[in-house]
């Protein structure tokens, strides 16, 4: 049959792939170990060319490995406009070359391949047909095509080539234009593995727009539960660095996602397109000089986020310039010196007036001091201007060390690292006052005071403190300036306290990046957003998120209120993925009372599958729910086998769960207490740690109590919670509860 021939067919240019990529790897080996092998020593130009060509290989090795993943996926067929046969282009995760330079494989992102992505029946982009090529490992399982018409409306099919059959069952016709249904449905069919794995061969026509938007500014994407917009914004990466490698590979990329269990989820996305040189991290994790020990409460979490406290800092370090209280006699020698208050405050305004950094500015205070007192001291014992018996920088030296400038100058201008100045701060009601004037009622005041720790070292600071430090950086500036020291990355140097020393240096220094991805973005507060803008070299970002996700303390209003904290440089482009892919039709409709109660005003993705499994809500008394949740786990587990669920709870019943688990001997991972991850087959998590995370199956515990987030009655911020959970599996949704649900959550 023509299918087995088109299957045959395609294995036999696989098998020259693999050759070719094998035939590619060598040449990158041979010249890595020609250069290592090489002579040592030489010239610095030659050592430099050493290692350029070393580093240059280890990347091309690293790029060339592919693993298990497809190294070909699909096909176009580009009609040349006569009579001659089409151009046969492979379409790959990299791009591969013969023995002979001729190219087999393009790669992915290149421009000629947008048709594969973008291609409809109204428009077909040039191709007469497109084929999808399912391959496990190196084995090709089947091939798909679509056939476009030319430009006599005819569809050009070969007489003798019958197509491969469209896979319809489960897909539903929604009216959205789907490429390649049968190889999207096997792959959101595909049971679960714990990792977020890349959707090159499946990625549709809006999810493509998004992927090669141009560089510059900011593109935000709205997108709900299933419409890929992690996926969308991971692929965008690994774009912009094919097409603007050069300014990108020596700027850096940035990816931020919401917590550290996320960026385990995905941190293989990006390497399997290809692109290793991305930096992840969480919010919290750029600023990793801060150790988060503690929690905030919502009401003091979202102040500390509040844009205001910009301002407030900014006043809190400008609190810490002040005169002296009396007068200040300094013995020196035979003669007693003077500093008076309002030479002191003479002083103060006029460094404050010179602009820049706080700790910097410490050497102007000292220079002004050292000139008044120097003044004094020739006066007393009439030593003339320019004298050469007078050394006036040794003056300088020894008045400034005396005990009692030494004490004046810690009231003064004290020398401050970000983390003291925020410990001084929360730990004086004055200065809150001081620093809030106007801005703060006397109840934030007292919300954010806290006692003094004895020691920097103990304070537990939270994920809302980092972002406040961070602030506060560039405002102090390095701390000792005498010096340049380079400070150690914190996987290096193993033994040396970094963290002391960089807060110790009050480093003001931040890495700054071309562009960055961030996920989630709807759970950041002002103060982390402007945490990114001052990481951006050109306000270059992709900002991906969904305001009806909105699970943290700081709910922004519309996306105004984002963008605004973000500082475009040029109007923001706002798009939306409409469409869910991965969450079936039965989970959507059961969410979307939720999604309505919590008041958002969005309206639900449409999806385009169904799963043929009917959600269940299930009410049982409380003293049986913790055995009842085992029983739906087991029974969702056996429906998705070797598929992967998760149990998704309140916080207050994770302990109670974990030991029904034990006592029934199913295994299950806890990433929260450090066991195991999202690869196991069963994953305890807390309701509000889900955001971007998927599973085949999904257990919702206490949806009532989820709801109330800790309130009374339910919350806005706990109906977005219990949406986010709700939405999480790909094909079981089971929902256990002690309690029944509000009729405004579930009719």
């Amino acid at each position: 049959m023509t299918h087995e021939r088109d299957i045959a067919e395609e294995q036999q240019f696989l098998d020259h792939a693999y050759r070719s990529l094998d035939f590619m790897r060598g040449e990158a080996r041979s010249m890595l170990d020609e250069v290592l092998s090489s002579t040592k020593g030489g010239t610095f130009q030659s050592r430099t060319e050493r290692d350029i060509v070393v580093r240059t290989s280890l990347a091309r090795l690293e790029q060339l490995e592919v693993g298990d993943q497809a190294l070909c996926f699909g096909r176009i067929d580009v009609g040349t406009g006569n009579d001659e046969d089409p151009e046969v282009f492979h379409i790959g995760r990299l791009a591969v070359s013969d023995e002979h330079r001729e190219p087999l494989i393009i790669d992915w992102r290149a421009p000629i391949v947008e048709p594969f992505y973008r291609a409809t029946g109204l428009d077909p982009m040039g191709l007469v047909r497109r084929r999808h090529i399912a391959v496990h490992v190196r084995d090709v399982l089947g091939v798909e095509d679509e056939y476009f018409a030319g430009d006599d409306g005819e569809l050009h099919v070969p007489a003798t080539d019958e197509g491969a059959m469209e896979l319809r069952e489960g897909l539903l016709e929604t009216g959205v234009a789907l490429g390649g249904r049968g190889a999207l449905l096997a792959a959101l069919g595909r049971a679960r593995t714990g990792a977020m794995g890349d959707i090159i061969g499946t990625i549709q026509r809006e999810q493509d727009e998004i992927i090669r938007a141009p560089l510059p500014g900011i593109l935000l994407v709205q997108g709900g539960p299933g419409t890929g917009k992690t996926a969308v914004a991971l692929h965008r990466a690994a774009y912009l660095l094919y097409t603007y490698r050069f300014p990108l590979e020596r700027q850096g990329v940035l990816v931020v996602g919401p917590n550290p269990l996320f960026l385990t989820y995905i941190e293989q996305v990006l390497p399997s397109l290809g692109e290793t040189g991305v930096t992840l991290s969480t919010i919290a994790g750029l600023v990793p000089e801060v150790k988060i020990r503690g929690t905030d409460s919502d009401e003091l979490g979202r102040l500390k986020g509040d844009g205001r406290m910009a301002q407030i800092l900014s006043r809190a370090v400008r609190t810490r310039q002040r005169s002296l209280r009396q007068d200040l006699a300094i013995p020196y020698g035979a003669v007693t010196l003077r500093l008076t208050v309002a030479k002191s405050e003479e002083i103060i305004n006029r460094v404050r007036r010179r602009g820049g950094p706080h700790n910097p500015r410490r050497r102007l205070v000292e220079q002004e001091i050292a000139g008044v007192l120097e003044t004094q001291y020739r006066s007393r014992l009439g030593i003339e201007e320019g004298a050469e018996e007078f050394d006036r920088t040794e003056f300088a030296r020894s008045v400034l060390h005396t005990p009692e400038i030494t004490q004046a100058l810690r009231r003064m201008w004290p020398r401050l690292s970000p983390h003291e100045l925020l410990h001084d701060f929360y730990g004086a009601p004055a200065l809150i006052r001081a620093a809030s004037k106007d801005l703060l009622d006397d109840f934030e005041v007292e919300l954010l005071y806290r006692a003094r720790s004895a020691s920097l070292d103990v304070v537990a600071w939270t994920v809302a403190d980092a972002a406040l430090i961070d602030e506060v950086r560039p405002l102090l500036g390095p701390r000792r300036a005498a010096k340049k020291k380079v400070l150690p990355r914190s996987d290096a140097w193993p033994g040396l306290d970094t963290e002391e020393v960089r807060r110790d240096l009050g480093e003001d220094q931040v890495a700054s990046f071309g562009h960055i991805v961030v996920d989630e973005v709807q759970d950041l507060s002002p103060m982390q957003l402007r945490m990114l803008q001052r990481r951006s070299l050109s306000g270059s970002m992709t900002v991906v998120g969904d305001l009806a996700q909105a699970t943290g303390p700081w709910t922004p209003g519309a996306w105004h209120d984002v963008l605004s904290h973000l500082a475009p440089r040029k109007e923001p482009i706002y798009v939306e993925l409409s469409v869910s892919y991965r969450t079936p039709a039965e989970v959507i409709e059961a969410s979307k009372p939720v999604l309505a109660a919590s008041g958002t005003g969005l309206e639900a993705p449409r999806p385009v599958r169904r799963s043929g499994i009917t959600p269940v809500v299930e009410h049982v008394d409380a003293t049986d729910l913790p055995q009842r949740v085992v029983e739906a786990a087991r029974e969702a587990l056996e429906v998705v086998q070797p598929g992967r669920a998760v149990i998704l709870a309140p916080p207050g019943h994770l302990g109670t769960l974990a030991q029904a688990l034990k006592a029934n001997e199913l295994p299950f991972a806890d990433p929260e207490r450090g066991v195991g991850g999202l690869e196991d087959s069963l994953v305890l998590l807390r309701s509000d740690e889900a955001n971007g995370l998927e599973f085949d199956a999904a257990i919702v515990v206490e949806a009532a109590e989820i709801a109330r987030g800790g309130r009374p009655t339910p919350t806005p911020r706990g109906l977005r919670t219990l949406y986010v959970a709700m939405t999480r599996p790909t094909k079981v949704l089971r929902i256990v509860s002690s309690e029944p649900f509000p009729v405004e959550i579930v009719s």
